[in-house]
């Protein structure tokens, strides 16, 4: 039987991975995996989590199952970090997912259970495993514009007039915050622009919010997801903790369905935890758990804000920085928009062929599409990027 598969496309990013660990060059920049690290170059376990983790080492009495839903507890924390009181508590389903790509999986798997004809439009670019998870299942994607290359920012009028397209019965995939791959976000009037697009199309938003407090703040980053869940009929939320609570291999996820009809909670509830038992029965708990204690106690979620607080303004440095050094080899503002991007990514909007240069020539290993990850530069890195970009003639 085996003997009839198919070789599968490699996954890009994680090629990319790999091509770094081989390449023998001690000066080498990793710019590809999305992961945030520190000066040192080290993906640290955050203070809060060590000490979540050591009292639940001390405290914990079972590893039984929780329920197919995961902890309620967990997504009560969640629900109110992510929607707060923008949305009545009893209007939201919830269940655990293994991570945010558990949550985008069976969002997907929702929405095709709903309606199979459903067809769902993506931002140009997206995070490649939204299209590789809609291919896989059999869904239609449909393309709407979101970055401008020549400008570094979002081709509003043109998402918008891609966007008409959209009917009742699509969904539109929307990024919370920290667009990935691109950085560049909407902001507040185009936010609700947005969402009075989708109210007069009767299409439903799908928000994934992956990168909370990575961009301009936790509560800042959670407006529009905010804005969108309080105003539309029913929108389904992707969330991840990877990022924000560093707990990256402990796949700690939430999927969210919200209806402004109450009456629906009970059977969008019911079709969650049916879908997580076809897929994996029930979802991890370990970060579920770490995450709801750090979100419950008071001095745990104030030293974890303050450590994220950190990291997001290191990354804003990091930003600033990389922006006027252009600017200074340049002599010119066109990279400016480096510092206006929010999150872990940039995308430079410049041609495989440079990206390649770039790798071939300087070490610099960043995504084809020019997608390159903030984090993975410190100080000292910043001014060799710089120099690259200029040689390359990006």
């Amino acid at each position: 039987m085996f003997e009839t598969l198919k070789s599968q496309p490699a996954d890009k990013i994680l090629a990319l991975m790999q091509a770094f660990r081989d390449d023998p060059r001690t000066a080498k920049i990793d710019l590809g995996v999305g992961v945030y690290r520190n000066a040192e170059g080290v993906t640290p376990v955050m203070r809060a989590v060590k000490a979540a983790e050591h009292r639940l080492w001390q405290e914990q009495t079972t590893k039984a199952y929780v329920g197919l839903a995961g902890d309620p507890a967990f997504a009560d924390a969640m629900i109110r970090l992510i929607l707060n009181n923008s949305v009545p508590r009893e209007n939201i389903a919830a269940a655990a997912t293994p991570g945010g790509t558990g949550a985008v999986r069976q969002a997907f798997e929702m929405i095709r259970l709903a309606n199979p004809d459903a067809r769902i439009f993506v931002s140009d670019p997206t995070w490649p495993n939204h299209l590789s998870i809609l291919q896989y299942l059999g869904m239609e994607a449909v393309a709407y514009r979101y970055f401008d290359d020549s400008t570094g920012g979002v081709d509003f009028d043109g998402m918008m007039a891609d966007l008409q397209g959209a009917k009742k019965g699509d969904v539109v995939l929307l990024h919370g915050c920290c667009h990935n791959p691109t950085g560049a976000n909407l902001n507040t009037v185009e936010w609700q622009a947005v969402i009075d697009l989708l109210n007069d199309t009767g299409a439903v938003p799908m928000i994934d919010i992956a990168y909370q407090g990575f961009g301009d703040g936790l509560e800042a980053d959670a407006q529009p997801t905010r804005m969108v869940a309080s105003q539309v009929p029913e929108c389904l939320i992707a969330a991840s903790c990877s990022k924000n609570f560093g707990i990256y291999r402990e796949r700690t996820g939430l999927l969210m369905a919200v209806s402004q009809d109450a009456g629906a909670t009970a059977m969008n509830q019911g079709t969650l935890a049916f879908l997580n038992r076809q897929n994996y029965s029930f979802p991890p708990d370990h970060g579920a758990r770490l995450v709801t204690m750090i979100l419950n106690d008071s001095a745990l979620r104030a030293d974890w804000m303050s450590e994220l607080e950190e990291v997001r303004r290191s990354m804003l440095a990091l930003r600033e920085q990389l922006a006027g050094e252009l600017q200074r080899l340049t002599g010119s503002d066109r990279f400016g928009f480096l510092a206006q991007h929010r999150g872990m990514f940039s995308r430079l909007g410049t041609t495989p062929e440079l990206v390649e240069k770039l790798r071939v020539d300087h070490g610099i290993y960043m995504v084809g599409d020019s997608r390159m990850n903030i984090a993975g530069l410190n100080r000292d890195t910043v001014p060799v990027l710089a120099r690259a970009i200029v040689d390359a003639g990006v």
